[in-house]
Parts: structure tokens; C-alpha cells; sequence
């Protein structure tokens, strides 16, 4: 079975229909969201598609080794990274239609007022598994 990759992101994906920002959801409205979070992955893990699941936090630094093998750390800029990606669900399904199937599931998390996001979530194969055109 392939894997694949649901990528969350904090922006840079097409505004969601409830595009407010989790800061300014109630302490409810975080519980309900999480509580969906937590429901959908159980479910994954119960039909043997669950492969893991991580929230990134906003904290972070860059890290390369130079010429004296010393490694110079810097906070930014993270582009690609801190500022856009969320978090993740990594999943082993039958297909794409079905990795496809559980994002449009995940994108109807509720967020503020208990409404559903509909937040864009990126999905992709992992190198080597079949693409849309392959299933």
C-alpha cells in the first residue's frame, strides 16, 4: 500500500471558508478541534492506515555544518517550514482516492464557532509510491 503525506499548514495553502486564526478560538472551540484531531486518528489507527501524526511547534533554527565543521544556528528565514507548516498525518492506504477521501475528511475539522474549517491540506505520495495517474 502507499504512503502518503496530509500536510497541514499554518499559510501559504488557499484560505480556508473559517480562515481565523486558532488564537482567536475559544478554549471550547481548541477542545472540539483537537477532539476531531484526536477522533480521526484513531480511526486511521483502527482500519490500519495510520502510519503518525505531529503538530509542529513555531519554534526552530537552521542548521549547517561550514568548513571548520562548526555549526552556525540562525532562526530564520523559514519559508518553507516554520511559517507555513503546521503538521502532519503520514498514512498507508489502497490508493490515492483514498488518501484523497481521508484529507477531504480532515479538512472538515471544526474551528471557530464549531464551524468546519475547510482548510486545503497538501497530499502527497511518498517517492516511489503510485501517483494519481498511476493508481
Amino acid at each position: 500500500m502507499p504512503k502518503y503525506l496530509l500536510l497541514k499548514h499554518y499559510r501559504g495553502a488557499p484560505t480556508a471558508v473559517n480562515d481565523v486564526p486558532m488564537d482567536q478560538w475559544t478554549p471550547d472551540e481548541i477542545d472540539a478541534h483537537m477532539k476531531f484531531m484526536d477522533d480521526f486518528g484513531k480511526r486511521m489507527e483502527a482500519s490500519g492506515e495510520y502510519v503518525d501524526a505531529q503538530a509542529l511547534a513555531p519554534d526552530g533554527a537552521w542548521v549547517r555544518a561550514d568548513d571548520a565543521g562548526t555549526s552556525p544556528v540562525t532562526d530564520g528565514p523559514f519559508a518553507e517550514t516554520k511559517d507555513l507548516i503546521a503538521g502532519w498525518y503520514v498514512i498507508d492506504v489502497d490508493g490515492w482516492d483514498r488518501a484523497v477521501e481521508l484529507a477531504t475528511e480532515l479538512s472538515m475539522a471544526p474551528g471557530k464557532d464549531g464551524r468546519p474549517i475547510h482548510e486545503w491540506l497538501e497530499v502527497r505520495p511518498f517517492y516511489g509510491s503510485p501517483t494519481s495517474t498511476q493508481d
